[in-house]
């Protein structure tokens, strides 16, 4: 009987699969319903040769719809993964697939490579060497040889699943060698320029000024000089309609999201006191602040001050270095 809540897909596959296999009066054997994995990382769409064609989703699913065809698999069902690292673990096809591997609604996991299933050895293990054999799942990838029926190649498997996370490890390092050396050269190397500033049309990694959002910065720094509080000065510039930092990126077409702000229509104190302590503003660019505990994990710890790479007179100040150094001991004087 069809459970309740099974894919359309499976549902149809398997009264096929029921009714070829009954006609030649063979017993049903449900042993060859078959999952294709398929992933695309940034890394492989940046590669300056042609390889990249043969990585593509697409192609990866076609050569793994040939192999099914050739080895009697019936395709449950295509997972894939654009624009994801093998190292994470959140991966929106991946994660499907595990839980529809957990229900039994197939018995074979067919990847292109052993990178493509995930660069993260423990990963491997975990499914592939634990809880495929006990949901009864067998792994195969295609080009590395790799299959999980065959005890011979388990330690192959592993080999492989050790140097696919080296790769990523190598890789880690050599992109941050990368930014910290372009960092070195005065070039910008962040997301989005700070409040006040874009980034050049002619160069992405030059800093210029923001004329609109620079003399909102004065403002800022003037009403300080005069005597007003970070608090009040947020509320003047709210009162005044003018946008925050986190609005006035948006309306420039960025996809800029701050996870410390809680409404992106007001201005706040700590907004107003990030600003005020920027460097940014006096054309010293300090890059390197904060840097990832692992390349296999994303949380970011806060760098010192005296291993960060500062670069002075690096572009257009938009505040004078007495304004704003007279500010950092106004500042100074109210902690104390």
């Amino acid at each position: 009987m069809i459970q309740k809540g099974e894919e359309v897909s499976y549902i149809v596959m398997e009264v096929l699969y029921i009714y070829k296999n009954n006609k030649k009066g063979n017993v049903v054997v449900r042993d060859n319903r078959a999952a294709i994995y398929s992933r695309l990382s940034v890394e492989d769409k940046n590669k300056a040769n042609g390889e990249e064609e043969s990585e593509s989703i697409q192609n990866q699913n076609m050569m793994l719809r040939k192999y099914a065809k050739k080895h009697g698999f019936i395709v449950y069902k295509v997972y894939s993964d654009d624009n994801c690292s093998g190292l994470c673990r959140e991966r929106k096809g991946f994660c499907e697939m595990i839980e529809d591997a957990k229900k039994g609604y197939f018995d074979v996991v067919l990847c292109k490579t052993q990178s493509r299933f995930t660069r993260d050895m423990e990963v491997f293990e975990k499914y592939v060497h634990e809880l495929f054999p006990l949901w009864g799942i067998r792994f195969i990838s295609v080009v590395d040889n790799a299959d999980s029926n065959v005890k011979g190649n388990k330690k192959a498997r592993q080999i492989n699943a050790l140097i696919n996370e080296w790769y990523s490890e190598d890789l880690s390092e050599n992109i941050k060698m990368v930014l910290k050396r372009k960092m070195e050269q005065g070039q910008f190397v962040g997301a989005f320029a700070c409040y006040g500033y874009q980034k050049s049309k002619e160069d992405r990694h030059k800093l210029v000024v923001d004329e609109a959002a620079a003399d909102v910065v004065k403002r800022i720094f003037d009403w300080y000089i005069k005597g007003y509080g970070c608090t009040k000065i947020a509320k003047m510039l709210t009162e005044k309609g003018i946008m925050t930092p986190t609005m006035y990126k948006k309306t420039k077409g960025m996809t800029f999201y701050n996870p410390n702000v809680k409404n992106c229509n007001e201005w706040s104190r700590n907004t107003i006191k990030k600003i005020l302590k920027n460097e940014c503003y006096i054309g010293c660019l300090v890059q390197g602040k904060e840097s990832k505990i692992s390349y296999k994990n994303k949380k970011r710890i806060v760098v010192n001050k005296k291993d960060c790479v500062v670069i002075e007179n690096n572009h257009e100040a938009i505040i004078d270095k007495t304004t704003f150094y007279n500010v950092q001991k106004l500042l100074e004087s109210k902690i104390k």
